[in-house]
């Protein structure tokens, strides 16, 4: 996709075959690795203050106080990969590795202490600059000014799309966990094997903490989690470059993969831009808040995304097989039921105190 440009790799090799082998290991280690060290991390949490109270903000769900020890629990599971079970990355996964590094600390500091949007939009882009000086980025146009551009709203469109998908128990953890499954299938097939291992590592991570994220949480990810897993599944979006393939069949398919936390993160900017608010400012007008007040339940509605989230992903499946026409086609169809699906929720969800053109009655409002 992204990667269109680069030289076409060899055909595998032995160590590629080996690496196949050992990817239900790196999977159990890492899996196992997230699963033993929660318990730990969250008492862990509890004395360092990183616990998420109820009624913090008013998008909060939660009626409990929950430590937020979910990120630390996955970067802890890849840190414990790298060292046992996964071969030394290569540079492109070693600066994503990097760059993942930056924002879990600066998640992390967020969870603690609460950044200022600026400072959480500096390390973001501190990030995504070194992703570009590693090579990690956007190679669609010969202007590399016009790539570096579309570098950093990718990376710090996604980071920002994980924290603001991380609305519900489980949600946000499952959907990185189907992300990483499909990158995991289409980055064998590209033969791209560093970054095989890698997904391998996360998928792993991402199913051992969503046992404790899941409904009722006994932790959450935070920031620290998020950022860590918005950054590394957009880096290797950007990193996949199939072998064989036109780029213009295989551009949007991270947009696809990704497709549930972009069509969450364009419908809270659009409502909050129609609607006079501070786009970084919390409210309950998530996706999953509107399918709840809709009539469904918090565990459907967690369903229902993920369920979501796989159709797209086999979408992408069928366009990688198809011709620059039919595939294209099929994602301006995905893109149409996307932009009616933001015009549908937008206009049934009821409009609060504050918001321009005001038409929900006083007893639909919510807190603010």
């Amino acid at each position: 996709m992204l990667g269109a440009g680069r030289p076409a790799r060899a055909p595998g090799s032995e160590a590629q075959v080996v690496l196949l082998a050992n990817l239900f290991p790196i999977i159990l280690v890492s899996l196992s690795a997230a699963f033993v060290s929660a318990p730990f991390l969250i008492r862990a949490a509890v004395r360092l203050g990183l616990v998420d109270l109820p009624g913090s903000q008013p998008h909060k769900w939660h009626s409990d106080a929950t430590p937020m020890a979910g990120g630390s629990a996955v970067a802890f599971a890849l840190a414990v990969s790298y060292v046992t079970v996964v071969p030394r990355p290569d540079r492109t996964v070693g600066f994503i590795l990097l760059a993942g590094a930056i924002v879990f600390l600066e998640g992390l500091l967020d969870d603690r202490r609460t950044l200022p949007a600026w400072a959480k939009f500096a390390g973001q882009v501190l990030a995504a600059l070194v992703l570009w000086f590693g090579g990690v980025s956007v190679h669609l146009f010969r202007a590399d000014i016009v790539n570096l551009m579309i570098t950093l709203l990718w990376i710090v469109g996604m980071i920002n799309a994980f924290n603001f998908i991380d609305s519900m128990d489980g949600l946000s953890l499952g959907l990185a966990a189907i992300a990483a499954a499909f990158f995991l299938l289409v980055t064998v097939d590209s033969q791209q094997m560093s970054l095989t291992a890698m997904c391998a590592a996360v998928l792993g991570a991402t199913i051992g903490v969503f046992y404790f994220n899941a409904a009722p949480a006994r932790t959450f990810i935070g920031d620290s989690g998020s950022q860590l897993l918005g950054l590394l599944l957009a880096a290797t979006g950007m990193a996949y470059n199939p072998i064989g393939l036109p780029n213009a069949v295989s551009w949007f398919v991270p947009i696809l993969v990704l497709g549930v936390p972009v069509f969450n993160l364009v419908l809270v900017v659009v409502s909050r831009l129609l609607r006079g608010r501070r786009v970084f400012q919390a409210y309950k007008d998530h996706v999953s808040h509107r399918l709840v007040r809709m009539g469904l339940d918090r565990t459907r509605t967690v369903l229902t995304l993920q369920l979501a989230a796989i159709v797209l992903g086999l979408v992408a499946f069928i366009a990688l097989g198809g011709t620059p026409f039919s595939a294209n086609l099929l994602f301006g169809v995905v893109v149409l039921a996307g932009i009616a699906g933001v015009a549908f929720l937008e206009r049934t969800f009821p409009r609060e105190k504050g918001d321009p053109a005001r038409s929900a009655p006083a007893e639909n409002q919510e807190s603010s």
